[in-house]
């Protein structure tokens, strides 16, 4: 069974970057394409939302996952948020009546994507830890 390296185990500059900058990099081309594309939003944002179940998996438990997706929810909806300001174009997507707000609904998004990616990590190792008979 193929067992994932645990974010907790990686070197600390790694887990600033997988944990905090590439989140907000890939928030600052969904934040650029908001204004340009609707499907290209659309598209990056569904990538987003797989890489965070992926880094749940990195986790422990749904909780720690939680912890993770919640930060990195956050730091995808600042660089979406400023990106766009950089831009300064028109959003095609809606971003509610106060924008700011759209940075906690992404991380309470990244929340649950993070815990069910470390549910899923968890149940496969308890799977797989029971004896056959």
């Amino acid at each position: 069974m193929f067992e994932p390296t645990l974010f907790r185990d990686r070197e600390r500059p790694l887990q600033i970057v997988l944990g905090g900058v590439v989140p907000a990099i890939v928030g600052a081309v969904a934040g650029i394409l908001i204004g340009v594309s609707t499907p290209g939003y659309w598209a990056i944002a569904a990538i987003a939302a797989i890489g965070g179940v992926i880094a749940g998996v990195e986790h422990q438990d749904g909780w720690g996952g939680a912890d993770r997706g919640v930060f990195g929810g956050l730091f995808y909806g600042i660089g979406l948020l400023v990106a766009h300001a950089i831009a300064g174009t028109h959003a095609k997507v809606s971003l509610g009546s106060f924008p700011p707000l759209y940075a906690v609904v992404t991380a309470i998004i990244g929340m649950l994507l993070g815990a069910f990616g470390g549910w899923l990590a968890r149940t496969q190792r308890e799977r797989h830890a029971e004896p056959l008979e």
